[in-house]
């Protein structure tokens, strides 16, 4: 065991004093904040000024909207029902940016659908959502009460503005948390991908220069491999913890200095429209008022609750996937031949990605249901999941996923070992299958 720890030790300082890495230390995070800048801009674009079809078959509205003109939205009315696929495909339609449904039970439910061909600014969305609540009111008033329009807006209910894609009625690809899972899975590929093929690279390099002659004289060739595995995979980690806070400290930076004002409800110029405070405090609570990709990076992630998932799954994949760049270190000549041998691991790790791809638009498929218990796919389906949010009774099958992942990297760790014995003192041969079968017999 000290041995195993010594190897460990070498390679987790051979990994972070490494130039290269400890300049990717800092130049990773900052990447990333750059990106997130670039997608905190872009989340507050939008169409910033729109034409409105209102769908009102119960003539409720009377065809008016708001008593003076607005600039930004503009308002047509049809006393007739619209289908989601007549106005999305119709030609008569096409002039209209978006269409809001007036349903007899919308006094009631205080609820409405807004469907749009292209996402409105958040600006003209606040001012929709205001100028629409405002004239529901005053139908309510005139409807249900012998109260002045003021004393009403006292005691009101805010009105629930669902703002979809035409093209997307269902919201079936706009679920911004699977696409968080999404990312957190594909982390844990692309890491397992670059520090993989630092230990295939390690261990060709070190069978090609005849060092590790000298190593096998001290330890065991599974402690070897087990070591190498175990010291790259806490160099992983170290980069990644280091990454976590680097980031989490950039995201509170780019809050407080460049980004102040969107978080901010009273900045928002459609929220500024409102006359008294309640209409301000739940338009914020909504979240329609606010930058999505800003909410949902500082509102909607718990990153404790993914970071303690992703950690295990992480580890559980990294040792199953590390096992396969063992195998080809220890069985080729050179590193290059080891690096063209590599090539179905990779393609096997892009499948895992678009394996999350797939689950997120057809959750409810066999092949879903296939890729959550496969254990080369399902840390990425597992990650959607708990993104999605997993309900208490089936929490236990999360655990579930982790231990075949665990099985199969026992698994394999076991063949690993097997190989890694009888092929690391191979040298001046190419990996062939009928050799691969016969090392691994004897």
């Amino acid at each position: 065991m000290r041995n195993f720890w010594l190897l460990t030790k070498r390679e987790w300082s051979e990994r972070v004093m490494n130039r290269t890495f400890l300049w990717m230390l800092f130049i990773g995070p900052l990447v990333c904040l750059l990106m997130l800048s670039f997608l905190f801009k872009a989340g507050d674009e939008g169409k910033n000024s729109i034409n409105v079809l209102i769908v009102d078959p119960a003539e409720l509205m009377d065809h008016r909207v708001m008593a003076q003109a607005e600039h930004e939205v503009h308002y047509f009315f049809i006393d007739d029902y619209v289908e989601i696929e007549e106005f999305r495909d119709g030609s008569q339609y096409q002039k209209f940016d978006a269409m809001v449904e007036i349903n007899e039970k919308i006094l009631i439910n205080k609820k409405a659908f807004v469907f749009y061909r292209a996402s409105p600014s958040m600006d003209v969305k606040m001012q929709l959502k205001f100028q629409m609540e405002r004239r529901i009111e005053e139908l309510v008033v005139e409807s249900f009460t012998n109260l002045s329009i003021d004393h009403f807006r006292r005691i009101k209910q805010p009105l629930i503005m669902d703002f979809r894609n035409v093209y997307d009625p269902k919201n079936e690809s706009s679920d911004l948390e699977s696409w968080v899972g999404f990312v957190f899975g594909g982390l844990i590929f692309l890491f397992i991908g670059i520090f993989g093929m630092t230990i295939l690279r390690s261990t060709a390099k070190e069978k090609s220069n005849r060092i590790v002659e000298v190593l096998l004289s001290a330890v065991k060739p599974r402690q070897l491999m087990l070591g190498k595995m175990t010291g790259i995979a806490l160099a992983a980690l170290f980069q990644l913890a280091i990454w976590s806070v680097l980031i989490g400290c950039g995201l509170w930076i780019l809050r407080q200095t460049i980004f102040p004002d969107m978080m901010n409800p009273a900045n928002w110029q459609g929220i500024q429209m409102a006359a008294d405070v309640q209409s301000q405090v739940v338009m914020a609570q909504e979240g329609l008022s606010n930058n999505p990709v800003l909410d949902l990076v500082y509102a909607r992630i718990d990153y404790v609750w993914m970071s303690v998932h992703f950690v295990f799954f992480f580890i559980a994949a990294y040792y199953f996937y590390g096992a396969f760049f063992s195998m080809i270190g220890a069985m080729t000549g050179t590193e290059s031949d080891g690096q063209q041998f590599v090539m179905p691991i990779l393609l096997l790790l892009g499948f895992s990605i678009l394996s999350g791809y797939m689950y997120i638009h057809y959750p409810d498929s066999t092949f879903a249901t296939w890729i959550s218990y496969l254990p080369f796919t399902a840390p990425m389906v597992v990650m959607i999941q708990l993104a999605q949010g997993v309900p208490i009774e089936s929490y236990y099958l999360i655990w579930i996923h982790w231990l075949i992942i665990v099985l199969s990297a026992l698994l394999m760790l076991q063949v690993a070992g097997k190989l890694y014995k009888n092929g690391i003192l191979q040298f001046g041969h190419r990996l062939r299958l009928s050799q691969f079968w016969r090392l691994f017999k004897s």
